[in-house]
């Protein structure tokens, strides 16, 4: 490997419909990481991140609060890259997909793909899912909503192109046979293949006509080009590329040596994105990775459930490199991860201010005070050296093995190994003891020196995951010696180095105090929170509303319907009758919690059959985010009662 060996890495670009939280940004600290170390080893490096900016939800939003799609898009792009910043993320271009040179280079792929007859036009009809901004079959769908993420589906008949994935099914299965690694983890692989592949791919639309924040198509400007072009072929038009001319980033850096996704965008990168290459005759990326989820707890983070976590909030009480610590120590390669208060808290004290911090912080005091801030010689050997430098030697090959596959987590763990042998081997020496005896005055340098050396080695190989750490460190041990190279062998600290003071890289926290004040501070964040909010509807005369017969309603009877994954049945005490109402909301409340509560329903919409059982009626909620909540009343009001 020479310095020539390039590597090009990309996540995906974040989607700005809102400002993401820490699940969001651990994707581009996960990159992060891997782009510093391949630098590290001496690799060529291009870094790709950016935001893709466009969309019939960013159109809804924005119209929603009174402002044109590109305010939104400036004021969302703008979070998501001040928070790549203070993350120190080291990405070497930020791409917009509103940025001029990409709305040009898109259209230019979209005629080409029409001009070889890849795209053709014709008529769609079906449901689509505004959200995650996808077409379903009636057979796809879930319960009657997205089968992604268990939204409300609405049905849809629109002129649009489409694409001939079907042409590309066979070269796709060929590609991914012949090239195992193509799509990771393994169990990624399965999915796409057993799920999608097999069972045959449709057509894809490429194109809307409903609404027109998109790239529009340049032959035909009735319609905008739909996400799956524009969005994806930001991995090439970043490098210059187009179907007119390929730039020079593009013919050095392209294919991509990997693009780390996350794992619900996984058949967009591993299905569309590669057939799409192969229309226009490019070659595909080397891998796509496709990495777990961060949960809070047991849960998807989410607004509306109250367990959003987010980047600045972290960095503002903990600092930055223990954020990046925690979100690349705690995400497992294949499983999702989770991210509480609690946790994380507690990794910081027994991870980095105890294991890491604690070694530094007494390496450098005991250096200071018996050999006058001076790095001794290391020259008197004795027992349990052998082995330290052993483990602080083979770290790094152990480290470069972990980081080849992309085991991040694992690679951490082969350095806080270093960090674990280094607080044994004090434990084991005993310098406060050696201290004592000035004939051991040599061993006791000896010790110092060796102790001081494998600190130096920790911060070599921490550089790509805690930069700033392991800048903090070699301020503090008096060499700046990081080098690769220097990692492979011991000896590389020179002797009569003059340390720094000692001071905490992690301090303590009072994890009681700590939970108390986030818990304070989160109230009144959480009262503050602007929560997105859908567009308003057409007016209505108000004889249309005067129909309607709204009632208040005691729930008496409460339970989930048989072979039903969301529905509930309700008996409502309704003055002195009692209805029979089913609601499909099972996944937001248990039917013993709903027992003796009013709700509010609409009492004369006409009886319908849902699993073989009468509903007569509708009880209103209202959906915010990814959550809902039932309509009830302030007081105890009596059931029967109308609204007025």
């Amino acid at each position: 490997m020479t310095n020539k060996d390039k590597y090009y890495i990309t996540t995906a670009i974040a989607y700005t419909s809102r400002k993401p939280h820490i699940g969001n940004t651990y994707e581009i600290v996960l990159t992060d990481a891997i782009a510093r170390f391949k630098r590290y080893q001496g690799y060529d490096v291009f870094f790709l991140t950016g935001t893709d900016e466009h969309g019939q939800k960013i159109q809804e939003i924005a119209e929603a609060e009174g402002v044109s799609p590109q305010a939104y898009v400036d004021r969302i792009a703008g979070q998501i890259r001040d928070i790549a910043d203070m993350l120190g993320i080291s990405y070497d271009k930020f791409i917009r997909t509103t940025d001029d040179y990409h709305v040009k280079s898109v259209q230019q792929i979209f005629k080409k793909l029409y001009d070889k007859g890849d795209i053709y036009k014709s008529e769609y009809e079906g449901w689509y899912c505004t959200p995650c901004e996808s077409f379903w079959t009636e057979t796809q769908l879930k319960d009657g909503k997205c089968p992604d993420c268990g939204r409300e589906v609405h049905k849809t008949k629109e002129e649009a192109y489409f694409f001939k994935m079907s042409k590309y099914q066979d070269a796709l299965m060929k590609h991914i046979d012949e090239h195992p690694e193509f799509i990771q983890p393994e169990s990624r692989k399965k999915e796409m293949v057993n799920n999608f592949l097999k069972p045959g791919l449709q057509d894809l639309c490429v194109s809307r006509t409903s609404f027109n924040w998109g790239v529009p198509v340049s032959f035909d400007d009735k319609h905008v080009i739909y996400v799956w072009i524009d969005a994806l072929s930001n991995y090439i038009t970043a490098l210059g590329y187009s179907p007119a001319e390929k730039g020079e980033l593009y013919k050095k850096y392209w294919p991509a040596d990997v693009h780390i996704i996350g794992k619900d965008i996984l058949r967009f990168h591993t299905i569309y994105w590669p057939i799409i290459l192969m229309a226009l005759g490019e070659p595909l990326p080397k891998q796509i990775f496709g990495h777990p989820w961060m949960l809070f707890g047991e849960e998807k983070m989410s607004k509306s459930r109250g367990n959003v976590i987010y980047a600045e909030d972290l960095v503002r009480h903990f600092g930055v490199d223990a954020v990046r610590y925690y979100s690349l120590h705690e995400m497992p390669y294949a499983q999702d991860g989770t991210i509480t208060y609690d946790t994380f808290i507690s990794r910081y004290n027994s991870e980095l201010a105890n294991t890491l911090g604690n070694l530094v912080n007494r390496t450098v005091a005991m250096v200071n005070k018996y050999f006058d801030g001076v790095i001794p010689a290391g020259d008197t050997a004795g027992e349990f050296d052998d082995d330290l430098k052993s483990v602080a030697v083979g770290a790094a090959a152990r480290v470069e093995e972990k980081m080849a596959s992309l085991h991040v987590a694992d690679a951490l763990d082969e350095i806080w190994a270093v960090a674990n042998r280094a607080n044994k081997y004090i434990d084991e020496t005993a310098p406060w003891a050696l201290a004592k005896d000035e004939a051991q005055k040599a061993r006791l340098g000896t010790v110092l020196y060796n102790l001081t050396e494998t600190i130096r080695i920790i911060a070599s190989l921490l550089s790509s995951f805690m930069p700033e750490t392991a800048r903090k460190i070699t301020e503090q041990i008096g060499s700046d010696e990081l080098g690769y190279e220097s990692v492979k062998q011991f000896g590389g600290l020179k002797a009569g180095t003059k340390v720094g003071e000692a001071a905490p890289l992690f301090a303590r926290i009072d994890t009681e105090k700590k939970l108390e004040e986030l818990a304070a501070e989160m109230n009144v964040s959480d009262a503050e929170e602007k929560i997105e909010i859908a567009p308003y509807k057409d007016y209505v005369e108000f004889e249309d509303f005067e129909k309607l017969d709204i009632r208040v309603g005691k729930i008496i009877e409460c339970e989930k319907v048989p072979k039903s994954n969301k529905l509930l049945r309700f008996t409502l005490e309704v003055g002195g009758d009692t209805r029979q109402i089913l609601s499909g909301i099972s996944k937001y409340y248990k039917p013993e919690d709903l027992i003796g509560k009013n709700v509010v329903f609409i009492a004369n919409l006409k009886p319908r059959k849902m699993m073989g059982l009468e509903s007569c009626g509708m009880i209103l909620s209202a959906e915010y985010g990814d959550g809902l909540t039932l309509l009830s009343t302030l007081g105890d009001v009596q059931s029967g009662a109308e609204i007025v």
